[in-house]
């Protein structure tokens, strides 16, 4: 074939190819303005994990909005806006809207996570962004509780990512069943076995707190029981300080876990 033919082929074809695309966006465009929606498709994409808002709740915010597409053509549906009013509720991370040739608006919703629920002063979760969020009337989520003097700061600082440890060790997520911050901001915690309050105090060092602590549970409660103490004070270097159940006198007894200088039963 010669250079000259070749090229006016290749020209040729790409000029209908040219042609076929404006032909298409023109007459396809003018099909949309006469399409009518015909169904709404809302998706919950993480809904077997969580669901703190339902399909209802999302056709109820479109119709309120006058959003709902069903009966309006799809020329004239905005996707957009409908991305826009559903983020503003406060349930809702992310939105994504589209139409398809057929009639159809997909709507696929993304929820917020959250990590843990405050309650007390105020009642409220705290999602996996480190962000408050209000607790939904539809949905009662299953995670960590803490309760007493929380604040947002403090929500989205150490204490989540003391929450985070916590959660993340089989041990202690086993254990502990709540948290409560106290009016001068120290930590107890609530556990499930043993009726003894645990205090933390400051969030420091949580984590060395916590491990001589699991020591004591391991060597020493499994010998003389769970039930002796109403308090066990974790704030003493090297010691734990504990509150005896009745009216006994304060006394030191030998350490039972290794790498600690004494346990004291003590009155506080």
């Amino acid at each position: 074939m010669k250079p000259t033919l070749k090229y006016i082929l290749i020209a040729i074809f790409t000029m209908l190819v040219l042609g076929y695309m404006v032909f298409s966006l023109f007459y396809f465009s003018g099909n949309n303005k006469e399409i009518v929606c015909r169904k709404l498709e809302i998706i919950l994409a993480d809904s077997s994990n969580i669901q703190l808002i339902t399909q209802k709740d999302i056709a109820v915010m479109l119709a309120e909005s006058n959003l709902n597409p069903i009966g309006k053509t799809i020329y004239h549906i905005r996707t957009e806006a409908i991305e826009a009013a559903l983020r503003k509720n406060a349930m809702i991370k992310q939105v994504e809207c589209y139409k398809t040739p057929s009639g159809i608006v997909n709507i696929r919703v993304f929820q917020r996570s959250p990590k843990f629920r405050v309650v007390g002063f105020a009642s409220y979760y705290m999602d996996i962004d480190r962000k408050p969020m209000p607790v939904s009337t539809n949905y009662a989520a299953y995670v960590p509780v803490v309760s007493g003097r929380v604040t947002i700061s403090m929500a989205s600082g150490k204490l989540f990512d003391f929450v985070g440890f916590v959660a993340d060790d089989p041990f202690w997520n086993a254990q502990i069943e709540q948290i409560n911050v106290r009016d001068d901001l120290k930590i107890e915690l609530v556990p499930r076995v043993g009726d003894a309050i645990i205090m933390l105090g400051t969030l420091d060092n949580y984590a060395s707190k916590l491990e001589k602590l699991k020591k004591l549970y391991a060597r020493g409660f499994n010998v003389i029981g769970w039930n002796r103490y109403k308090m066990i004070d974790l704030q003493y270097k090297d010691q734990i300080v504990c509150d005896k159940m009745g009216e006994q006198p304060a006394h030191k007894v030998e350490p039972i876990v290794e790498k600690m200088d004494s346990i004291i039963e003590s009155k506080l």
